[in-house]
């Protein structure tokens, strides 16, 4: 039976980096993976020239652009691996990038330029990867078993079995399914008596139905700049971005960003016009002006959305110079503070990233190692959820790098304690 040092399953984003991470500090890896291609999300990220960090991550203050039941987990791996590291890791393969706006950074070129990267520092290290491949079966001896003088994880797969003292998940989340996204990491932790987050879709457009969003369903392709929020006193989010009407809903930036945040059953506040006293100008129109309060609209938001707005109400269906004064105020109410529930969201086949995960309670937020000795969980499939932004991808960077350098510090003959729980389950 092959032994390693440690095994990673899951070779997206953290599981290629802390593979590599590990390999180039002496450990011999193995790096599984059950999908067909290789890091597909990174392929597909930031349009296809991957978001791959943000230069105003602030270590100190995480829970500003971190969700989870606990951000500051995230604090001690942000500030020991940071956006600056990263960058100087892709300026030194080559890579061209740029800062599109809010410190996001991207590639110039396809984002298949950090696959090969993350792949060449694989290689660096020496590491050994099986892809596709299939894991069927986990299972855990305690130490002293077997004659070993550590415990250790043996992998039952479609390729052999292999053992390790030290198992490392990083197999994301339920986003995307079409790219080969299970719960297999969420599985895996309930084996082990680990707690899990309950999972939930996440920077996801979110969808409207009956009779309120009628006037609006034509509206498909319209985008905007808006401000966003949802939730009440210390709940409330608030986001300044892009908004896209789509034939289901409302997409874009704006509501990628405020879903992470958004709870079913709650409505959303958004300001069509921010930075403009709506009624203000509406009132100064009246005073000076005989045309259709649709062509007045029209010079503070996109015309498509003007005629949305006065479609459907007889009284502005005037000059704006005849219309009353108490119609010209709800609308203005209305722009600057429209109150609309969403019904839902587009679900995981639409989620960018899935919130929730392994309960950081029963994670090491310095080495990413779970209450389970010699198990570490890295990256998405953990309770932390960032921005939109590249802040998601940071994470990955940062937990990988932190469990690489932990598990770099313990000699395999003393990775595991003395005694242990023994635990086996199929993990199809």
């Amino acid at each position: 039976m092959n032994r390693f040092d440690a095994i990673v399953i899951g070779a997206g984003a953290a599981g290629l980096f802390c593979a590599a991470q590990a390999g180039q500090r002496g450990l011999r890896v193995l790096l599984i993976d059950h999908s067909e291609r290789i890091a597909e999300k990174i392929r597909i990220s930031g349009g296809g020239r991957c978001n791959f960090t943000n230069r105003d991550i602030d270590a100190r203050a995480p829970q500003r652009h971190f969700v989870g039941q606990n951000p500051n987990f995230c604090r001690s791996a942000l500030a020991r691996y940071t956006p600056q590291q990263f960058v100087a890791l892709v300026e030194r393969h080559g890579i061209a990038h740029h800062e599109k706006h809010k410190g996001q950074l991207f590639c110039d070129g396809p984002s298949q330029q950090i696959i090969d990267m993350l792949l060449a520092e694989c290689a660096a290290g020496g590491v050994t990867h099986w892809q596709p491949c299939r894991v069927e079966r986990v299972t855990f001896s305690a130490a002293g078993a077997h004659g070993t003088d550590a415990g250790s994880y043996q992998i039952d797969s479609d390729r052999g079995t292999v053992q390790a003292p030290r198992l490392v998940v990083a197999t994301g989340g339920l986003s995307i399914p079409q790219l080969g996204a299970s719960d297999f990491g969420y599985r895996l932790a309930r084996q082990f008596g680990l707690r899990v987050v309950a999972p939930r879709p996440a920077l996801v457009p979110l969808t409207f139905a009956g009779e309120g969003w009628a006037p609006y369903a034509g509206l498909a392709g319209l985008a905007l700049p808006v401000r966003i929020e949802c939730g009440q006193k210390k709940e409330r989010m608030e986001f300044l971005e892009d908004l896209l009407f789509t034939h289901r809903g409302l997409s874009g930036p704006a509501v990628l960003q405020v879903s992470s945040y958004w709870q079913e059953g709650t409505p959303l506040v958004i300001d069509f016009a921010p930075g403009t006293d709506v009624a203000a100008a509406l009132g100064a129109a009246k005073a000076r002006s005989r045309k259709r309060i649709a062509n007045e609209l029209a010079t503070l938001v996109p015309t498509r959305l003007a005629d949305a707005w006065v479609g459907e109400e007889p009284t502005l269906q005037r000059p704006v110079n005849e219309v009353p004064d108490r119609a010209l105020n709800a609308l203005a109410e209305r722009i600057a503070r429209w109150q609309i529930t969403p019904s839902g969201t587009e679900g995981y086949k639409k989620a960018e990233v899935t919130a929730g995960g392994i309960d950081t309670r029963d994670l090491s937020s310095q080495t990413m190692e779970s209450k389970q000795p010699g198990l570490y969980f890295i990256g998405e499939v953990v309770d932390v959820t960032g921005w939109l932004g590249g802040y998601n991808f940071q994470w990955a960077w940062a937990s990988a790098f932190a469990c690489a350098g932990a598990m770099a510090t313990v000699s395999p003959a003393t990775a595991l304690p003395a005694s242990g729980p023994s635990a086996a389950a199929a993990c199809v």
